[in-house]
C-alpha cells in the first residue's frame, strides 16, 4: 500500500535541497537518508534521500543526482510516497493511517447518524474528515481530540461530540451591535 508521507516545496540554497510539508507522524522512518520514494508525477521518481537536516524548524531534503539548486526547483509540488505494509499499524495507540479511517460511518455520541468519511485533508493546524451526510451533502469534521471522542476500527465507525452549528443549525450568533443597541434603549 502506497502512502503520501510529504510534498517537496521550494529549493533552498544552491546545493539541491528542498523544504518539503511533511504529511506523516513517522518523519525520522519515512523520511530517513537511505529511503527510497515513489513521487507523484510518477516520471518524477523514484527518489532516494541522501541527507536530510532541519533548518529553522522546516526539514531539508536532498536527493541521489540532485545537485543544484535548478534539479531541486524542478521537484517542486512533488508528492513524496512511501510504500507500507498494510498490515502495519502506526506506533502510537491513538494514531491512524488514512485508509484506515476512510469509508468510517460518522455517529454522534447518542448514535445519530451523520455520515462516512470520504476524504481526509490535512491542514497546517489540523487534519479533517470531509464526510458525505445521507443526502449527499458534505460536512467538514476537524479531526481534534474534543469532537471526534472515539475511533472504532473494529466497528468501522468514529462517535463524534461536534458542538453547536457543526453539523447542525444549532449555532446562536450574537452580534455585539444587537447587544450594545438592546443595552441603550
Amino acid at each position: 500500500m502506497q502512502l503520501v508521507v510529504a510534498r517537496i516545496g521550494r529549493a533552498h540554497g544552491i546545493k539541491g535541497e528542498v523544504t518539503v510539508e511533511v504529511r506523516t507522524d513517522e518523519p525520522e522512518l519515512r523520511l530517513a537518508p537511505g529511503a527510497v520514494l515513489a513521487t507523484e508525477p510518477a516520471a518524477t521518481g523514484p527518489l532516494t534521500i541522501e541527507t536530510g537536516r532541519v533548518h529553522s524548524g522546516r526539514l531539508l531534503l536532498r536527493f541521489a543526482g540532485v545537485s543544484d539548486r535548478t534539479g531541486a526547483e524542478a521537484l517542486r509540488n512533488t508528492l513524496l510516497i512511501a510504500e507500507v505494509d498494510p498490515a502495519e499499524l502506526p506506533e502510537e495507540e491513538d494514531e491512524y493511517y488514512d485508509h484506515q479511517l476512510m469509508d468510517l460511518d460518522i455517529v454522534t455520541r447518542d448514535g445519530t447518524e451523520v455520515g462516512r468519511i470520504t476524504e481526509i485533508s490535512h491542514l497546517p493546524s489540523q487534519d479533517l474528515f470531509i464526510v458525505e451526510r445521507p443526502d449527499g451533502s458534505e460536512v467538514m469534521i476537524p479531526f481534534v481530540e474534543s469532537i471526534v471522542v472515539e475511533i472504532d476500527l473494529e466497528e468501522q465507525r468514529a462517535v463524534i461530540d461536534p458542538p453547536p452549528g457543526l453539523i447542525d443549525d444549532r449555532a446562536e450568533i450574537v452580534s455585539s451591535k444587537e447587544t450594545d443597541s438592546e443595552e441603550e434603549a
